[in-house]
């Protein structure tokens, strides 16, 4: 047994299928069956149920995959120590919201300098962004603030203004009792910052709408289906084409600060590490 035969092993598990393990490590299919067959054979056990549509792991290979995770990721340590500082390389799972319009300005510097660096972007809300940083299923995060936990470190990235987003020349915040709300799904730190200002207000919404995109979303109030609430730099091109309007929102609903977030106690990665430091402070 080598750690690839744990990588593989462990592919074969996360896609319950030989051919798309096979596909996801650009092997051969027939090299992935026989490593598997011949680390059921020194375990001497099988690690599998095969079914028609594919195979899942067993009890026995649940064991496995607890002491299989934890190897690789100390192996994935190790390279990681002694990997060079000054030419950092491998993916780097990174969650972002949707309406960060400023994303490609942040990137752009960071992908020219350290091109064997892959940047993978999840999108999703705050919520949802936080907690996948936090479970170590994203190495860090852009989302709204603020954020306290003892176990996450955050980087002020920059501010934004909420507006109120409406295709109607005229809004007033009487109209949210009678228009839908668009907005995305729980856990987006905008979605509560105008559920809030209503609460504030004794303004009981006629009937919210939740989006998995931001795209849906702007599409959707510009068809005049209802209204949202958006950063104003995200929907600035539209106000300019006079599509859409935006309507200020009292300061104390109206600003959000934009982080990154990291987990403070695993290991810093040199490839996090340069991330990091490009960041606009």
């Amino acid at each position: 047994m080598d750690i690839n035969d744990l990588r593989i092993f462990k592919m074969v598990a996360m896609r319950g299928s030989v051919s798309q393990a096979a596909l996801d490590l650009n092997y051969v299919q027939s090299n992935v069956t026989a490593r598997i067959k011949q680390l059921e054979a020194e375990l001497q056990t099988a690690l599998f149920v095969r079914h028609k549509r594919g195979m899942i792991l067993n009890s026995e290979g649940k064991r496995l995959m607890e002491y299989a995770e934890e190897i690789l990721t100390k192996f994935d340590e190790i390279q990681y120590a002694f990997q060079n500082s000054e030419d950092p390389r491998g993916i780097l799972n990174i969650g972002i919201v949707d309406t960060m319009t400023h994303l490609p300005g942040i990137l752009s510097p960071y992908i020219d300098k350290y091109p064997r660096v892959e940047l993978a972007l999840h999108a999703g809300v705050s919520g949802n962004l936080f907690q996948d940083v936090l479970n170590s299923r994203l190495d860090g995060a852009f989302m709204t603030g603020p954020v306290n936990h003892p176990l996450i470190e955050t980087y002020h990235v920059f501010d934004e203004e909420l507006v109120i987003v409406s295709k109607s020349d005229h809004f007033v915040i009487e109209d949210a009792s009678t228009m839908p709300l668009l907005l995305f799904n729980q856990g987006c730190t905008y979605r509560e910052r105008l559920e809030s200002w209503l609460r504030s207000e004794g303004i009981m919404p006629r009937k919210v709408m939740s989006f998995g995109t931001f795209e849906t979303i702007i599409g959707s109030v510009a068809a005049g289906i209802g209204i949202t609430i958006a950063p104003k730099s995200s929907i600035q091109s539209w106000i300019n084409a006079g599509k859409l309007h935006g309507y200020d929102m009292p300061e104390e609903f109206n600003k959000v600060s934009t982080l990154f977030i990291r987990r403070n106690d695993i290991y810093y990665t040199n490839t996090l590490q340069s991330f990091v430091q490009t960041l606009p402070s």
